[in-house]
C-alpha cells in the first residue's frame, strides 16, 4: 500500500491529531537513529582502540627479533599477564562488534572468512536439513542438483558412568568344583575407580593445574560425590606405581650428550606445625633437536627440601656432558677441581644476564644497557639460523658471527664497571656477566650448547602454575608424588602425546604386572594408541 491509497478521516480535527501523532513519531525515531548512531561511533572507537592495543601486544610478544631486541622469552608472571590482557581485548572486541551489529541495519553480508580445517580424526555427525514440502510441490519430482555442507564444532560433556563387572560361576552336574574368571587386575584393588578415572584426576591436578579440592566441586555438579581426601590417597599410590618410569626418565635425561638444569620453588606443610616452608622443584631437561639430533625430548622433576648443591651432586652423579645453567652457585659443586675430567661442563645462560641489561635499558637508565641488549639481539638472529643444524655447522657460524660480538661485549662491560659506581644496578648486571665469562663463552666454540637455557625453564613454567593453584604441595610425600607424576605427564607434552590416553595405558599395563625389562615401551616418546 503506497501513501496515495491510504484512508484518510474527512474530519479535520481527527486528520490534525493523525498528522500530530505521525510528526511524534518521525521525532522519535530521529532521535533514536541519532543515539544508534552516536553508540556505533563510540563502538567503533573503542573497537579501534582495542586494536592498536592489541597490535601493540602482538608485535611485542610475537614481532620479528628486531622488534624485541633478542628477547629470550616471557618470564613466566609476564607471559600468564599477555596472555589474560589477550583474551579481555579479544572479548570486549567482540562484544562491541556483537553491539554494533545488532544495533546497526545493513544489507551488506561479510565475506567468508577462511576457517580451518577440523581435525579429521573427529567424529562426524550428520545432519540433513530437506527443505518444506509445499501444496505447490504436489506431483512433481525433485532432483538434486547439489548441497551446501558446514561443520560446526560441538562437544558432548564429560560424564561419569558406572562399570558393571559381572562374574558367573558354573558347576557341572554331576562333578564337584566350581568354574569362575579371574577378578581384572587394577591400581586401586577393590577400589572405586578404574585407571581412566585415575589418569583424569591425575592430568587435572599435575597438568592442567587443577587442584583436588575444585574438581570434588566439578563432579559434584554430576552428583558424584568424590572426597579429596580418597582423590589424594589414589594419587599417592598412583606416584608408587609410577615412580619406577620416573627413574627411567632420569636416566634417560642423563645419556644426553647436553643437559638443562633449573630448580623453582614449592610451599609445602611443615610437618606437625600446621605451617608452610619453602621446598624445591628440581627440572632437568634433554631436548636434541636443537643440534639435529634424533633423541625424544624429556623432563625429569625432582623434589628436595633444600636447594643445597648436594641435591644436584645426587640427582646427576656420574654425568659428564654439558650441563646448561642459570647462574646458580649449586651447579659449580658438579664441577671438579685439580683439572680433573670427571664431572659435566657448565655452560651459562645469557637469557639470565639479559635480563637485567634490559631492566635498564626499558627503563632508558643506561646507554651501556642499550648497547648490551641491541648487540645480544643479533646472537639470538643468528641462533635462529642455525636451529636443527649440526653441531659443526652451528659452530662454525658461531666463530664467524657471534664470536666478534661476545668479545665485543666483553671489553664494553670491562672498560665500564671500573667508572661507575659499585652499587648501581648496571654493576650489578655487568659482574654478573663478567664473572660468568668462561660459561657464558662456550656456546661459540660448541655447537651442542645453546645460547640459553629457555628449553628447561619451558618444561619448568607448568609446575609455577600448578603451584600457584595449589597454594602449596601438602606434604613431602605428596612433593615427591608431584615430582613423580608431573616427570611423566610433562614428557607426554613435549612429546605431543596425549597425557590421558597414555596415562590410562600405562596404568593399565602396570595392574597387569608389565615386565621391569619392557620399561622403555612404556615411556610417552614409545607411546601408541
Amino acid at each position: 500500500m503506497i501513501a496515495e491509497d491510504l484512508p484518510l478521516p474527512d474530519d479535520l480535527d481527527l486528520l490534525k491529531s493523525m498528522v500530530r501523532a505521525m510528526a511524534h513519531k518521525a521525532a522519535v525515531l530521529e532521535d533514536e537513529n541519532a543515539a544508534l548512531k552516536a553508540r556505533s561511533s563510540d563502538a567503533d572507537e573503542r573497537i579501534q582502540r582495542l586494536m592498536q592495543i592489541l597490535k601493540a601486544y602482538d608485535r611485542a610478544r610475537f614481532g620479528r627479533r628486531s622488534e624485541k631486541l633478542g628477547a629470550s622469552g616471557p618470564s613466566d608472571d609476564a607471559d600468564a599477564q599477555q596472555a589474560f590482557i589477550f583474551e579481555e581485548i579479544e572479548t570486549g572486541i567482540a562484544a562491541l562488534r556483537a553491539q554494533v551489529g545488532k544495533d546497526r541495519i545493513s544489507d551488506q553480508k561479510r565475506n567468508p572468512r577462511p576457517r580451518k580445517a577440523l581435525p579429521p580424526h573427529l567424529e562426524r555427525v550428520e545432519v540433513v536439513i530437506e527443505p518444506e514440502d509445499l501444496p505447490e510441490h504436489a506431483g512433481k519430482q525433485k532432483v538434486l542438483i547439489g548441497e551446501d555442507v558446514s561443520e560446526r564444532l560441538d562437544v558432548i560433556p564429560a560424564k561419569f558412568r558406572v562399570i558393571v563387572t559381572r562374574r558367573p560361576k558354573y558347576a557341572f552336574k554331576g562333578c564337584e568344583g566350581v568354574i569362575q574368571a579371574l577378578a581384572p587386575a587394577h591400581i586401586i584393588e577393590s577400589g572405586l575407580p578404574t585407571e581412566a578415572l585415575l589418569a583424569q584426576i591425575a592430568v587435572s591436578k599435575y597438568a592442567d593445574g587443577l587442584p583436588l579440592y575444585r574438581q570434588e566441586g566439578i563432579y559434584a555438579r554430576d552428583q558424584v560425590e568424590i572426597d579429596r581426601r580418597l582423590m589424594a590417597q589414589w594419587m599417592g599410590r598412583v606416584g608408587f606405581e609410577l615412580d619406577i618410569l620416573a627413574d627411567h626418565v632420569l636416566c634417560e635425561v642423563l645419556k644426553g650428550p647436553r643437559v638443562f638444569a633449573d630448580e623453582t620453588c614449592l610451599p609445602t606443610l611443615a610437618p606437625g606445625t600446621g605451617t608452610t616452608k619453602t621446598a624445591w622443584l628440581w627440572a632437568y631437561a634433554r631436548d636434541d633437536s636443537t643440534f639435529g639430533g634424533s633423541g625424544p625430548p624429556m623432563v625429569a622433576y625432582r623434589f628436595e627440601d633444600s636447594r643445597s648443591g648436594d641435591c644436584v651432586l645426587r640427582h646427576l652423579h656420574g654425568y659428564g656432558g654439558i650441563l646448561q645453567v642459570d647462574g646458580y652457585a649449586a651447579y659449580n659443586k658438579l664441577v671438579r677441581k685439580g683439572g680433573s675430567n670427571d664431572g659435566p661442563r657448565l655452560a651459562g645462560c645469557w637469557a639470565h644476564s639479559r635480563r637485567r641489561f634490559y631492566e635498564l635499558h626499558a627503563a632508558g637508565d643506561s646507554r651501556v644497557a642499550t648497547t648490551t641488549v641491541e648487540r645480544m639481539a643479533d646472537l639470538w638472529k643468528l641462533e635462529a639460523e642455525v636451529r636443527g643444524k649440526s653441531p659443526e655447522e652451528r659452530a662454525a657460524a658461531r666463530q664467524a658471527a657471534s664470536a666478534p660480538i661476545v668479545a665485543e661485549l666483553f671489553l664494553l662491560w670491562q672498560k665500564t664497571l671500573p667508572r661507575i659506581s659499585g652499587k648501581s644496578k648496571l654493576a650489578e648486571a655487568l659482574r654478573y656477566a663478567i664473572a660468568r665469562r668462561e660459561i657464558f663463552e662456550r656456546f661459540v666454540s660448541d655447537g651442542l650448547i645453546e645460547l640459553d637455557s629457555n628449553i628447561v625453564e619451558r618444561a619448568i613454567r607448568p609446575q609455577t602454575i600448578t603451584r600457584k593453584n595449589s597454594l602449596f604441595a601438602g606434604s613431602d610425600g605428596g612433593g615427591r608424588t608431584w615430582a613423580t607424576i608431573a616427570t611423566l605427564l610433562q614428557t607426554c607434552k613435549m612429546n605431543a602425546v596425549d597425557p590421558v590416553a597414555w596415562l590410562t595405558q600405562t596404568l593399565e599395563r602396570i595392574a597387569n604386572q608389565w615386565p621391569s625389562a619392557k620399561l622403555d615401551a612404556l615411556m610417552p616418546w614409545n607411546y601408541k594408541a
